[in-house]
């Protein structure tokens, strides 16, 4: 396992869009009913490339425009998966590899306290 850490920052907010649109594909994907947000992390000193052996789902089964890549990983001890569409360029000007946006069961700011400047830890495999 390898232990990343990052600076909570706000997204923008449209992860439950999609997950009203894709709930049962993301439910089959992870095997986890995923809450309506995510947590985004923006890694200072390292980076987290895409995995080649990341969950996919692609365009292609849901008739969309972007493929999803999702990496399991943990935080707060809790299961969850790091999101990274095939489209996305990087968020307030980090590359994409430098940012984590995590999807777990929970609203982790509000089940852990968690708020914008704080530093979390997110193991990967």
């Amino acid at each position: 396992m390898t232990l990343l850490r990052g600076i909570v920052r706000s997204g923008k907010g449209d992860f439950s869009f999609w997950l009203a649109k894709l709930e049962s594909y993301y439910t089959q994907k992870t095997g986890m009913k995923l809450y309506p947000g995510t947590l985004n992390v923006h890694l200072s000193d390292a980076i987290f490339p895409t995995p080649k052996d990341a969950i996919r789902l692609e365009k292609e089964e849901y008739g969309g425009r972007v493929s999803v890549c999702m990496a399991p990983c943990r935080i707060f001890g809790r299961k969850a998966f790091i999101l990274r569409p095939d489209t996305d360029h990087g968020k307030l000007g980090d590359p994409p590899e430098r940012i984590l946006e995590i999807a777990t069961d929970v609203g982790i700011r509000d089940t852990y306290g968690v708020k914008d400047g704080d530093i979390v830890e997110v193991e990967v495999s």
